[in-house]
């Protein structure tokens, strides 16, 4: 079964993308409130973001993307996800490191003016594109690990 070719996983991963975008709005949420009102490294707060979202992730597949996954208890699949998450901020954690500095620069040298600084920009471009990695690995692991006891 493939996303293009089943119509069920078809609807899971659309799913599973609109719970990705409320866990990014709890993740970009919470980085920029740590990294704009509390001055936290950028890779602490996506670090502490990120388990926010996870959370958040969790409840809304289990409930509304998985809703029929429930041979497992709670609690192992929760673990489960956690794993599977774990492995997705081991992926998260370099890519922040390493192209915060260049996004930063480059930010700083683009000759538009807007009211954002380069360092805003910088920030969450950075997660943005870590998001996005993630997420593809999250999806496919989480499918055929955590969530494969449904058809």
């Amino acid at each position: 079964m493939t996303i293009l070719t089943h119509p069920q996983e078809r609807t899971r991963f659309l799913r599973f993308m609109a719970v990705g975008v409320i866990g990014a709005i709890v993740d970009f949420g919470v980085m920029n409130l740590l990294t704009r009102l509390l001055s936290t490294p950028l890779v602490v707060a996506g670090t502490i973001s990120f388990i926010c979202a996870v959370i958040s992730n969790f409840i809304w597949n289990r409930h509304w993307t998985y809703p029929d996954s429930r041979s497992r208890p709670i609690m192992r699949q929760l673990v489960m996800f956690f794993a599977v998450n774990v492995a997705g901020i081991a992926i998260r954690i370099p890519i922040l490191w390493l192209l915060e500095p260049p996004m930063l620069t480059f930010f700083q040298s683009t000759s538009f003016r807007i009211s954002l600084t380069p360092d805003f920009l910088a920030k969450n471009f950075t997660l943005a594109i870590a998001v996005s990695v993630v997420m593809l690995w999250n999806f496919f692991v989480n499918r055929y690990w955590t969530y494969n006891d449904v058809d």
